[in-house]
């Protein structure tokens, strides 16, 4: 019984901090749900009570006045209640739409906002597909609440109207003839085991539906939730028309229709199950309700017949009583209804409150007109979450200011660990990074991330505007965008371009927009770079996807790009490296030399050498063919 209780002490709690969800995203939306759940409540208790009237008064006095005004009165509260909850409704939509939006941002800025390691995470990514799998599957979650609520406050009013209206035929006893059928009609007795059949039908009933929600969810979890995923991903891959080239060319609608059936045939005993539990419990509720509808007839007429009432009053008693039974089981059940939600309300608070572990300083970086910042790698090593690997292991190296530096190795080799950790993207295990001798963990987060430019080799653009994608903000600078265009070798492109800055990219979202190739957009986002204009430029294979020709125009001008900023290159590329002052040669985590080209390739037994003549062979080879 303790268990039981807390259990329940919890699930209370949850529901609680679930309507201040509700409360502090859209405020509004609970008060008209409330007052819009009041009206629906009263509305078959109109029809009910004054239907009852008119039969009534056609049963005895038959006042053609009284008879007009109780039909009008019908009609004119029926419309009128009708238009309320239409204004009502329409409100309800705006507010519903208002609040789903700003809730799906709030989840959005916790993305955006909490620790780089979280989104790689893969858990963190699960966490966030599950609040959405027990939406779109089982429509549970925050959203439910909505819904839920104006269910139970409904039934919680239909439930005082019907007693108003029907506690006489229970309590009150208006019967004066003598006889056995009227002293059982009459008796007290008959009144209790009415109600208590009533009652007994509603725990059943609420006792079902729980049941069968409880074996429903039991199925969804487990598999449904996870399978969708699946089909989702599938979806917008064959949705998206990107991938359109490959479907055709690999002939992948083979592999993606027999993967999505794969998925429906693995299913099918879930929703058999589900078929069968929901016939099972329905069928007797069904069989329940037209007992208990019997006895309420039988009971009601023969109060009727015994005299206690006018015979319009049938219909009063019998749909007040019919209606109490509803209400009664909608409010157990949508309490019931709460509770099963509240595995997708967890959902929701075990994402939002995923913590973060990154220490946030105060001190500022101070903007320094000569951009004089000097960063320095102390004996750092790093391992990444859930693994007992080192990704670099003891690494020391200094950045001078207005430097160029090369990093250079084969993949895995720890690259583009240390430009994440350079960043703040992740802290390191063990060491420290200093910018200008300080622990750059002690400055301010976001000044610190505002003296870094970098160009990632897994960058993104929008499906936005070129000049936004420049910018990324809705306000642009034209001509220092047009100019980083420039420097990133994309000014005749811009200039073909039919509404320049303003065209869109991809079609997405617009007829018009442009497909750019994978080199143009490595421009872009290297204009992107340039555009911030910090201190401290980064870019990783930052020429990739360029041509032979585009790249060395990058490299030509490379000095006039960077200007005075100090710039860390990162590339497999040997022979694009050689403009750079300083490389840095990376294996296996650890920097394991370091020098001017014309050093490291004079030391025959190192790394550099070794790669410069495996790639210098790679590219002999390949002119002796052609």
């Amino acid at each position: 019984m303790l268990i039981m209780f807390k259990k329940l002490t919890d699930d209370v709690k949850i529901i609680k901090r679930g309507f201040s969800v509700i409360h502090d995203t859209q405020s509004g939306v609970i008060l008209l749900n409330i007052i819009c759940a009041v009206f629906e409540a009263v509305t078959p208790f109109i029809n009910i009570y004054l239907s009852a009237e008119i039969l009534n008064e056609l049963g005895s006095g038959k006042d053609i006045r009284r008879l007009t005004i109780l039909v009008a009165l019908t009609v004119g509260l029926n419309l009128l209640v009708y238009l309320i909850k239409q204004l009502l409704y329409r409100l309800i939509n705006i507010c519903n739409s208002l609040f789903e939006n700003k809730l799906t941002m709030r989840m959005n800025n916790k993305t955006l906002s909490t620790d780089y390691a979280n989104i790689e995470n893969f858990d963190t990514r699960m966490k966030r597909q599950r609040i959405n799998d027990l939406r779109n599957v089982n429509g549970r979650g925050i959203w439910f609440m909505i819904y839920n609520m104006r269910n139970i406050i409904r039934s919680l009013f239909v439930i005082i109207f019907a007693a108003v209206m029907s506690y006489k035929i229970f309590f009150v006893s208006d019967i004066t003839g003598e006889g056995t059928f009227y002293n059982i009609i009459n008796s007290p007795l008959v009144s209790f085991i009415m109600l208590a059949l009533i009652i007994i039908n509603v725990i059943f009933t609420m006792y079902a539906n729980a049941t069968s929600a409880k074996k429903s969810y039991v199925l969804f979890d487990g598999g449904v939730t996870s399978a969708n995923t699946v089909a989702a991903y599938i979806v917008d891959y064959v949705t998206g028309y990107n991938a359109g080239k490959d479907i055709r060319l690999y002939n992948q609608k083979k592999m993606l229709s027999g993967e999505f059936s794969s998925l429906i045939d693995k299913l099918k005993p879930n929703f058999n199950q589900l078929e069968k539990n929901q016939k099972k419990y329905g069928n007797i509720n069904s069989a329940m309700a037209v007992v208990i509808s019997c006895l309420v007839y039988l009971f009601v007429g023969f109060k009727a017949l015994a005299g206690a009432f006018l015979i319009g009053n049938i219909l009063k008693y019998v749909g007040s009583i019919n209606e109490f039974i509803s209400g009664f089981s909608g409010f157990m059940n949508g309490f019931t209804e709460f509770r099963n939600n509240n595995e997708a309300l967890r959902a929701y608070f075990d994402f939002m409150e995923i913590p973060d572990s990154l220490f946030h300083g105060t001190l500022t970086t101070e903007k320094r007109a000569d951009n004089e910042y000097e960063i320095e790698f102390r004996n750092v090593s790093f391992k990444y979450p859930g693994t007992d690997t080192y990704a670099l292991k003891n690494l020391n190296l200094k950045f001078n200011i207005g430097q160029r530096m090369a990093v250079v190795g084969m993949n895995g080799s720890g690259k583009t660990t240390m430009i994440k950790l350079l960043c703040r993207l992740y802290d390191p295990t063990e060491g420290e990074i200093t910018l200008n001798g300080i622990d750059i963990k002690k400055y301010d987060y976001d000044e610190y991330m505002s003296i870094f430019s970098v160009v990632f080799q897994d960058f993104k653009l929008f499906s936005f505007t070129l000049g936004q994608n420049v910018t990324t903000s809705v306000d642009v600078d034209g001509e220092w965008a047009a100019k980083c265009l420039s420097m990133a070798g994309l000014d005749e492109r811009l200039s073909s371009m039919p509404k320049g800055l303003d065209t869109p990219l991809y079609k997405d979202f617009e007829e018009d927009g442009v497909e750019i190739s994978g080199g143009e957009a490595q421009k872009i986002a290297l204009a992107r770079a340039l555009y911030k204009d910090a201190p401290f430029i980064v870019l990783d294979e930052p020429t990739a996807a360029l041509d032979p020709i585009a790249e060395f125009e990058v490299y030509s001008k490379f000095n006039e790009i960077v200007g005075g900023k100090t710039a860390i290159y990162i590339s497999h590329r040997l022979s694009s490296c050689r403009f750079c002052d300083d490389i840095a040669v990376f294996h296996e985590g650890e920097l394991i030399q370091r020098g001017s080209h014309d050093a490291l390739i004079a030391d025959e037994g190192g790394k550099y050498h070794e790669l410069w003549t495996a790639q210098a062979q790679y590219y002999a080879e390949n002119t002796g063919n052609h």
